[in-house]
């Protein structure tokens, strides 16, 4: 096995929180403002059921292949050139989503504090930090998950809680006055990100008490799901109907912040909870690239391949996409349905055909 380290259930969650919010809580609030209006709450809620769907397929599948990633199982499943194509597509969607993730990133620190620095330095250097949290292995970045993710809650705690005196109760109402299809309309990107909790089959096989990592994965869930519903409610009491003409609805809130003419321009509170965040989720996405790469080509140790793919993520994130407005309408549009497609479609289809084929693997590779 190439990865000699063991993380708790409880770490798996702590990881995998981050992984899901730290773009969202930026991204999600304006996306689900423009289908749902006051609905917004809701859609976090309808979208969460692609979470609770991708962590249970991918313990169903550990459990009947313990010790195993997608990667692996995949040509156990499939067949070994059917299966070699399958974990293709898993990895490239894997790097283009990482490539994105860093652009996204590179976008809203040049955008809004760093002004004059070069994309492509602001891009490198977080792929360079990442770098060495995935040439450390699985352990060292459940460690750095450990001690960020209770300083992210409490920074968005904070905000929350300076934005009280602001908000709008009223602006909640009416609920469901076109009945219950623009929540749904609006819970369809965030399902994108819900999926992406399939990425713990890259870490179920390296629990050290694996029974317990469907419930660690549900509750994470639950976490990702609540924590998207205070934000769009926040960012709806706050701004109502012209939440959707935010880019960062959450930063935007942040600026609002004015206590006695003393304490405001909280910009700072935000930028330490998106960089917290992206490092852990661009961390996890590149640890399971890299993992998943070796394991695709048999090799005996990832670490060499650490730095070679962390320069490919580079290329990608700056072709991924010309602007910030471009990615925002492929994320809006076209990507939930390529995440979904990836990340729920077929590993339904790989579990059905392990279920129907019975086929199974006792001995972790």
């Amino acid at each position: 096995m190439i990865e000699k380290g063991r993380i708790s259930a409880l770490q798996m969650a702590i990881i995998i929180y981050p992984t899901i919010m730290a773009t969202a809580i930026l991204l999600v609030p304006a996306i689900t403002g423009k289908f749902a209006k006051q609905d917004m709450w809701l859609s976090p809620i309808w979208a969460s059921f692609a979470g609770f769907l991708s962590v249970y397929i991918a313990q169903q599948l550990n459990r009947r292949f313990p010790g195993q990633t997608v990667i692996q199982y995949s040509g156990k499943i499939l067949g070994w050139i059917p299966g070699k194509i399958t974990g293709f597509v898993f990895l490239f969607f894997y790097l283009h989503t990482n490539g994105i993730v860093l652009r996204e990133y590179g976008e809203f620190v040049v955008g809004n504090f760093m002004t004059k620095t070069p994309m492509i330095v602001v891009i490198g250097s977080m792929v360079l930090v990442c770098a060495f949290s995935v040439h450390g292995g699985l352990e060292v970045i459940a460690r750095s998950a450990e001690f960020l993710v209770p300083v992210v809650i409490i920074l968005l705690l904070v905000i929350v809680i300076l934005l009280i005196p602001d908000l709008e109760p009223k602006n909640l109402y009416p609920v469901m006055e076109k009945g219950i299809m623009p929540s749904l309309k609006g819970a369809v990107v965030p399902s994108s990100w819900f999926t992406e909790f399939f990425l713990i089959s890259f870490l179920l096989p390296f629990l050290d008490k694996k029974e317990k990592g469907l419930k660690w994965g549900m509750i994470s869930v639950f976490a990702v799901m609540l924590t998207m519903v205070v934000t769009n409610l926040f960012s709806l009491f706050l701004f109502g109907d012209i939440t959707a003409t935010f880019t960062y609805p959450v930063m935007s809130a942040a600026r609002y912040i004015n206590l006695a003419d003393f304490l405001q321009h909280l910009d700072s509170i935000v930028m330490a909870i998106w960089v917290s965040g992206t490092f852990i989720k661009i961390s996890v996405f590149y640890y399971a690239i890299v993992i998943g790469t070796a394991q695709w080509l048999n090799l005996s140790d990832h670490r060499p391949i650490v730095f070679p793919l962390g320069f490919l993520l580079v290329l990608v994130s700056i072709w991924s996409a010309p602007n910030l407005q471009e990615l925002t309408h492929s994320l809006s549009t076209t990507w939930p349905f390529y995440a979904i497609f990836i990340q729920t479609i077929i590993p339904i289809v790989l579990l059905l055909l392990a279920v129907l084929c019975k086929k199974t693997s006792k001995k972790p590779n």
